[in-house]
């Protein structure tokens, strides 16, 4: 992406680029042992229109990298690799089947004078892309294809080239880096914050729903694209998460019912009328030539992997995701079913829900600015939150806060990376803001004051008294 600075005078601006990705592939080392037989390691390189031998050469670039750092310390081979111009992140998912991704730095193209052509200053320290975008991408592909080795069993190397294929076609294309901060860095799941009344009617539903309909193994429940409830191993749910809350719900988005979610009650109970829908699925179940086709997810199961058709169904804000085993066909009589038991019932408890939020927001009186901003999250049960982002969608990143200040979290989270140790770190930015980052029992807080004529001594009290408002259950040390 190309960015003009005004800094310069007419004609002489200078032009700044983001990153970009330069390739994409995905190559197993085994499978082109000898010598003239290198093009069959590549099952996937993007851009396919690379010349061979230059894919050949990229590859075994990345191989030989591999397996040099190999001879340092066998267990952990390299997990990125730093030049000027690039970098390049490496993640293998499974046994030789090894994801690279190469990201060209951001760069700054300086005009000069008497017609000698523009330098190029590249700022390889300037770029937020981490190797656990990689690593998300390479889950990514497992939650939506199963494992590599189960292609390669059911229809060996061409099965899993043209999966592979066909994922990334889409994919690809939604991967805007230029986009990428500390969210991404940790891919957590934002949750809805819930009064103990209306979680047990959450729970409750779920229950009744998994009873009455016995097919469905797990359920997700999600509300303004935050998680209330989840059946899945966490990890699978991360994945999930992102999926649904970059991808899915952004592409189904419609005017929500704002304000008006409680005086549809008695019209619900009174008619069963209710705003359910299919996200997956058939987008009209009275529709003769509806298609009962579902997407297919692979989760963790103690032999492995189960695939799953996915359910998405949502009324209003609120958004229910029910799993059933792949071996089941689903007919139009199930979702049928299904639509006239969670329908009436997702309806209610949307405007149950938006009815308390609309109370918690009155009994704690109007927003003030606050002099602080935060990102936070928990490794443990990947709960984040942000008062810094006020949109982020996978093409869209709206922060309240300077691109500066990011860089700033980044590099502090980089820092905190290196070592097992807790710790924090205060910084004083160039525009006198001050960046505090906490490490502490497997959490990390990252805040942003905007007091200038603060000391040291002031800030770290700030940050003591917004950890004992923001975060009064959760023990910070010290």
């Amino acid at each position: 992406m190309l960015m003009i600075s005004p800094r310069m005078a007419s004609g002489m601006q200078e032009k700044q680029y983001t990153p970009c990705l330069l390739s994409f592939f995905i190559y197993n080392p085994t499978f082109g042992p000898r010598e003239g037989e290198e093009e069959k390691k590549i099952l996937f390189y993007h851009p396919s229109e690379v010349e061979k031998n230059e894919k050949i050469r990229n590859v075994g670039l990345c191989e030989a990298i591999v397996q040099f750092t190999r001879t340092f310390c066998p267990t952990k081979p390299a997990k990125s690799l730093h030049t000027q111009k690039n970098r390049q992140f490496f993640f293998e998912p499974e046994d030789n089947f090894w994801i690279v991704m190469v990201v060209r730095n951001p760069m700054i193209e300086k005009p000069s004078k008497d017609g000698k052509p523009p330098t190029i200053e590249y700022q390889e320290e300037e770029i937020l892309v981490s190797t656990s975008k990689c690593h998300h991408i390479g889950l990514k592909i497992l939650l939506f294809n199963g494992t590599f080795s189960r292609a390669m069993e059911a229809g060996g190397v061409e099965l899993l080239t043209q999966k592979l294929e066909k994922f990334f076609y889409r994919y690809l294309q939604t991967l805007h880096l230029q986009f990428c901060d500390l969210l991404d860095v940790f891919a957590g799941i934002s949750f809805f914050p819930l009064d103990k009344m209306t979680y047990l009617k959450i729970q409750s539903f779920v229950n009744r729903v998994e009873e009455s309909l016995s097919l469905i193994k797990y359920t997700a429940f999600l509300y303004n694209d935050q998680l209330i409830w989840s059946g899945l191993e966490q990890d699978d749910m991360r994945i999930l998460y992102k999926y649904l809350t970059t991808s899915l719900f952004p592409r189904h988005s419609e005017p929500e019912l704002v304000g008006r979610d409680s005086p549809l009650r008695p019209e619900v109970a009174g008619n069963l009328l209710h705003y359910g829908r299919f996200l997956t699925g058939p987008t009209n179940l009275k529709d003769p030539e509806a298609k009962f086709r579902f997407p297919k997810i692979f989760v963790s199961a103690e032999d492995g992997y189960e695939e799953l058709h996915l359910i998405v169904y949502k009324a209003m804000s609120a958004a229910a995701c029910f799993m059933i085993s792949a071996s089941v066909e689903l007919t139009r009589d199930f979702c049928e079913q299904l639509d006239s038991l969670v329908g009436p019932q997702l309806t209610l408890l949307a405007s149950d829900i938006c009815e308390q939020f609309t109370i918690n927001r009155r009994t704690s009186g109007p927003e003030k600015e606050p002099q602080f901003k935060f990102i936070y999250f928990n490794h443990m049960n990947l709960a984040e939150k942000s008062t810094i982002h006020m949109r982020k969608t996978a093409s869209v990143c709206l922060t309240s806060v300077h691109a500066d200040l990011m860089k700033i979290l980044g590099d502090i989270n980089c820092d905190f990376a290196r070592v097992d140790e807790d710790e924090e770190i205060i910084v004083k930015a160039m525009t006198d803001y001050w960046v505090v980052g906490k490490k502490s029992d497997q959490r990390e807080l990252y805040v942003i004051l905007n007091q200038k004529n603060a000391n040291l001594i002031e800030v770290n009290e700030e940050v003591k008294r917004l950890c004992a408002t923001q975060f009064n259950n959760i023990f910070f040390l010290d």
